[in-house]
């Protein structure tokens, strides 16, 4: 059972922004290009036992090396890896155990990511308790401090840590004092471990002017791209657009204008901000909000999700993707895309490969 008794909160926010230098000689020893996230495995699924066991193996691994990419983001989840005690659940450290061996070896670099805690969810319609309990935040770091000692062995160059996946506080500055009390937690016994750390509200690149960034020497900042969503996430449910069905374009305004004009009154009010024209001019101006602030402080910038759903018609997806990865390439922004075997996927089931396997690969 990891401790619950943390408590230099101060004094460590303190030492995470002075303390450490910013870097200019981008000479880090991990770097990440081309990667994907494995989604559903170790979080936002119930799946357990054999089943969980067989969702993602070494032939996976071997699947995503074959197709030339350098890393992978390994999200987890805290219900999954610790139960209500803090004690760990012993399978799902082995089948974490089982990623950092199995990407060791094929040559990947792994990014383990905190996704979801029982204190907070990114989709809540209220603030996560994270934000405002104490105790919460203790045992917040408390599970990091846990897996560091897990996998504080690993080498430097194949493995590094991201805090939480989409901070969502009311406040910037709560996710910037609790970011920073993790990170100066883990720097004093890991002081080369490579860091990833995210803007407040999904990470998104329109916060990038509030993170408070800590000055180190092994950083990484990440943001998240789904713009826009009517595209990327045309019919998912789980969005507040989600519900609309009719058809979409891209680039240009995402429902067309001779449509739109037919949609109620409420429907109109709902979908109006989204609906705003979008092309890659528009990408490049919001993905360079996160690019300005890395070049700032001298620390590489990443995409730690991008994708399209996969009811997205097929020509769509296609310029979207062949749009979002030359900004990425402009800006030399590394990238992981959401995700390897789900409903945005490289892969199907049986690994046979998907459209988006070739956009990413060609």
């Amino acid at each position: 059972m990891f401790s619950t008794g943390f408590r230099r909160t101060d004094t460590l926010v303190y030492s995470a922004f002075t303390n450490h230098r910013s870097r200019k000689d981008n000479t880090m020893e991990l770097t990440v290009k081309k990667g994907t996230n494995i989604s559903h495995w170790l979080s936002q699924s119930t799946v357990r036992g054999e089943k969980r066991r067989e969702f993602f193996t070494e032939r996976d691994v071997e699947k995503i090396a074959a197709l030339g990419f350098d890393h992978i983001r390994l999200p987890i989840d805290e219900e999954q890896m610790w139960d209500e005690a803090g004690r760990r659940e012993s399978e799902a450290f082995e089948l974490l155990e089982n990623a950092l061996d199995w990407t060791d070896r094929h040559g990947l670099k792994i990014i383990v990511d905190l996704h979801i805690l029982r204190s907070h969810y990114f989709n809540d319609k209220t603030e996560p308790r994270l934000y405002s309990d104490p105790a919460e935040q203790r045992r917040f770091v408390d599970l990091w401090l846990d897996l560091s000692q897990f996998m504080r062995a690993r080498p430097v160059r194949n493995v590094a840590y991201e805090f939480l996946n989409e901070a969502v506080a009311r406040d910037h500055e709560k996710w910037n004092e609790l970011s920073g009390m993790v990170f100066a937690a883990l720097r004093e016994t890991e002081p080369e471990r490579v860091f990833v750390l995210g803007s407040n509200n999904f990470n998104s690149v329109h916060t990038y002017d509030a993170l408070r960034v800590p000055k180190d020497d092994n950083l990484i900042l990440t943001f998240h791209y789904y713009h826009p969503m009517l595209v990327t996430h045309c019919q998912a449910r789980w969005w507040d657009g989600g519900e609309y069905a009719g058809p979409v374009t891209y680039p240009g305004s995402p429902i067309p204008a001779d449509h739109f004009a037919t949609l109620d009154d409420e429907t109109k009010a709902k979908l109006e901000k989204q609906n705003a024209p979008f092309d890659r001019e528009v990408m490049r101006r919001e993905i360079a909000k996160p690019v300005a602030v890395a070049r700032k402080h001298g620390y590489p910038i990443y995409c730690g999700e991008f994708g399209c759903y996969n009811k997205t018609p097929e020509p769509l997806r296609d310029m979207w993707y062949r749009d979002v990865l030359a900004v990425f390439d402009e800006y030399s922004v590394g990238w992981a895309n959401w995700d390897y075997k789900g409903n945005f996927g490289l892969v199907d089931h049986d690994l046979a490969e998907t459209p988006v396997a070739t956009y990413l690969t060609r």
